[in-house]
């Protein structure tokens, strides 16, 4: 017995070591000491190693020690952005090589990387210089943008440079085999919402405005190529819809890149631009490392804040997406503080709840009765994300944003004939009043419950369509015409009045600040909010399982049937 209690004692020490060990590790990694960055180089921008996102994110240790250090480095846009500027202004930097195979970000991250790196040339005067070896519609727009674009000598290259498209998945006949019949009630022609479920081909309004959109987003793209490589759009697409760009010459012959290197042309052409007599005299300097040195918090007393609205619009006050009580409460808090004069709401979100978003909105008036209040978009400010946001003073748009799908839909499944047909469970529900088995997921909807789900629809897509009449000032009618769950670009966006002006968030800033009576953007704290998650915050999470099982997500909300204002989907272009 006295052995087997120093056994059990001895094993509980050895955990509890091994857990005091683990977390002094973690600590320590969590709080990593300031990079060394080179006083002279060549700014070195792999985009395969680092993600553009929303807001810069710390590495988790966990994930960088599972893929060998090679995870690549999560940079917020406007951290991205500022290293940039820090760049043309910092002599040390003799210029910008760009090397774009692999990018991992969307393309409206994409487009303000790119218009910041427009803005590097123009200010400083410096070079970018670009180099792929395979590249996709994204990598090439963006490594357009440089002085010289640099392509492989060597056969073999894998290129995609052929447009941008999207697809679409219909689970329609696969339900209806399985027994699911899903109940669709919607408001808007356009709002394909759902239609995955109850179709095996998209509905021609769906079809329609997907080709509008994809051919604006290439438009925007195309345009901007072009402008960049001294040719036409025209020239460009020719290239592109015959097919030849197959070959590094191809690039070449159409004009789109300016000439084919091997690994060590490569190196000696670097070495030339860096006045370098040979290319391991070429001190490089990584990008990550630059914009963590460079991009330090400003120590000015006034603030302009920034609100990330980036993900899902959902119930409750999870740290996760963009709950309505949690994001409520940082909009009340950052109205609170008097060192704030301006606020900029980013808006990268597909939308969702329409309580939450109402939620959301109602503290967005309060915030804009005393401050004033700039919008700018990422890739989504759709549906709840152009709920919370279609008010503000004004509006600045990527070109490559999804916006607008002002609809209203729910979706209730049905798997009664799944039990009966199917599995051959029988089901019997006991209810005290008429419709008491309504949201029980095993009857369809009869005539009377279908109304009473669809007149709470319309008294949505009424709400909606108010307050984007009153945020635009445009009449209601209009609203409703460009309404219908309808899908927008940025480009198109602004056309028809949705939003004011194709910017980024430096745009937003810069007129907030203007707004709040200083243009001088350095006089100015730019802080985000709310705060990314630190090291120590996003293991914790992991250790308590905060993130919650899709499966048991998706059983949960589809138990209790919910109106939302969202896309369908996130909608993900091949590029």
């Amino acid at each position: 017995m006295k052995n087997f209690l120093k056994m059990v004692l001895a094993v509980i020490c050895g955990i509890l070591l091994l857990n005091a060990l683990v977390i002094a590790v973690v600590a320590g990694l969590a709080t990593p000491s300031a990079p060394a960055v080179p006083a002279e180089g060549v700014l070195k921008i792999d985009m395969s190693k680092i993600v553009l996102a929303e807001q810069s994110r710390e590495t988790d240790p966990m994930t960088m020690i599972q893929s060998g250090g090679q995870s690549p480095v999560t940079i917020g846009i406007w951290n991205a952005t500022r290293a940039l500027d820090a760049a043309a202004q910092d002599p040390g930097v003799k210029y910008i090589y760009l090397k774009t195979d692999g990018s991992m970000s969307s393309t409206a991250m994409l487009y303000e990387f790119r218009k910041a790196l427009q803005n590097f040339r123009k200010n400083s005067g410096k070079a970018v210089v670009a180099y792929t070896e395979a590249p996709s519609t994204g990598s090439y727009y963006l490594a357009s943008v440089a002085d010289k674009v640099y392509m492989t000598s060597h056969p073999g290259a894998t290129t995609v440079l052929t447009g941008v498209s999207s697809q679409m998945f219909f689970l329609g006949d696969l339900l209806k085999k399985l027994g699911v019949n899903v109940q669709l009630i919607r408001h808007g022609k356009y709002k394909s919402a759902g239609e995955m479920f109850i179709r095996n081909s998209p509905s021609p309004e769906n079809r329609e405005q997907y080709q509008v959109m994809v051919d604006s987003m290439w438009g925007s793209m195309a345009s901007e190529i072009a402008e960049s490589r001294g040719i036409s759009v025209e020239q460009l697409n020719d290239c592109i819809d015959n097919l030849k760009l197959c070959l590094p010459q191809d690039f070449i012959d159409c004009s789109l890149a300016d000439a084919l290197l091997d690994r060590k042309g490569l190196e000696d052409q670097l070495a030339v631009l860096a006045v370098a007599d040979k290319f391991k005299d070429v001190t490089m300097i990584n990008f990550a490392d630059y914009a963590t040195v460079k991009v330090l918090p400003s120590k000015a007393s006034q603030k302009i804040a920034v609100i990330y609205a980036d993900g899902e619009i959902v119930d409750g006050s999870a740290e996760e997406n963009v709950s309505g009580e949690r994001f409520a409460s940082v909009i009340s808090k950052v109205r609170d503080d008097k060192s704030v004069k301006a606020v900029v709401l980013r808006v990268n979100s597909p939308g969702g709840s329409v309580l939450a978003s109402e939620k959301i909105k109602a503290e967005l008036d309060r915030l804009q009765a005393e401050k004033p209040l700039v919008a700018s978009y990422g890739d989504y400010a759709a549906s709840g994300g152009y709920w919370i946001s279609n008010h503000c003073e004004k509006i600045f748009s990527d070109p490559l944003t999804l916006t607008g799908s002002i609809g209203v839909f729910a979706m209730i499944p049905d798997f009664s004939k799944t039990a009966s047909d199917v599995l051959k469970v029988g089901v019997e529900t006991i209810s005290s009043s008429k419709h008491g088995a309504m949201t029980s997921l095993t009857k369809p909807l009869d005539q009377a419950e279908y109304a009473y789900m669809l007149r709470s629809i319309e008294d949505i897509y009424e709400r909606f369509t108010t307050i984007v009449s009153e945020g635009r000032n445009m009449p209601k009618e209009r609203v409703d015409e460009i309404g219908q769950g309808r899908v927008w670009t940025g480009t198109d966006a602004l056309a028809i009045g949705l939003v004011d002006e194709i910017g980024t968030l430096d745009d937003a800033v810069r007129y907030a600040a203007v707004l709040a009576g200083d243009s001088e953007l350095a006089n100015w704290n730019v802080k985000g909010y709310p705060a990314p998650p630190t090291i120590m915050e996003t293991m914790l999470g992991s250790l308590n399982g905060s993130k919650e099982d899709y499966s048991v997500k998706l059983a949960r909300e589809l138990k209790t049937p919910k109106i939302v204002a969202r896309l369908p989907y996130e909608v993900k272009f091949l590029q």
